[in-house]
């Protein structure tokens, strides 16, 4: 490997964990469960890293990892099968054919399912799931990680107006699901 390849990872290694935490706090709420989170970081990393040769330096590294994250996860929405979702309550067949009730397994005592659950609220995190990508995007972008609407519009290529308009309604949604949680 040449010194100038080696500058160049120690460099994008730098900046990444210079920005791991808004890095894993973004695609958490993207995803909303700890194995997406890491699928899609690490899906990201190696895609950010592929293109670091075209990355400007004096530039914002973490907007540019949340453009290249952004696409990375839609693709992923894409590609996923559609899934039909059964009810909890109904029973599995067991060995003679027959219903039996079926066993849900508590991961909630886990260390990390008990330290996500101290570290991120539930219920924001059920809303945000809620929401539609390019809504949720702007905003974990704009109210989570606080990043101006330029910002967010450079990272989600988006116009301005556009990353208003999705705010305000990413905002409302939240809103309507969040009612029950918060007095007014």
């Amino acid at each position: 490997m040449t010194a100038r390849r080696d500058n160049e990872i120690e460099r994008f290694e730098a900046l990444v964990r210079e920005h791991q935490s808004a890095i894993y706090r973004v695609a958490y709420r993207l995803c909303g469960n700890q194995d997406e989170t890491e699928d899609l970081i690490q899906e990201t990393l190696i895609e950010s890293f592929e293109s670091f040769s075209r990355f400007r330096p004096g530039t914002h590294f973490d907007r540019w990892v949340f453009r290249i994250m952004r696409n990375t996860f839609i693709d992923g929405v894409r590609r996923r099968p559609k899934v039909r979702i059964e009810s909890l309550d109904a029973g599995v067949p067991g060995a003679g054919g027959e219903l039996q009730p079926r066993e849900i397994v508590d991961l909630g005592s886990s260390p990390d399912a008990t330290m996500m659950a101290q570290t991120l609220d539930e219920p924001i995190q059920r809303a945000l799931d809620a929401l539609p990508e390019e809504f949720r995007l702007v905003v974990v972008l704009a109210d989570i990680e606080g990043l101006t609407y330029e910002e967010v519009s450079e990272a989600a290529r988006c116009p301005i107006g556009t990353v208003r308009s999705r705010l305000h309604r990413g905002r409302a949604i939240l809103k309507e699901k969040l009612k029950s949680y918060v007095r007014f």
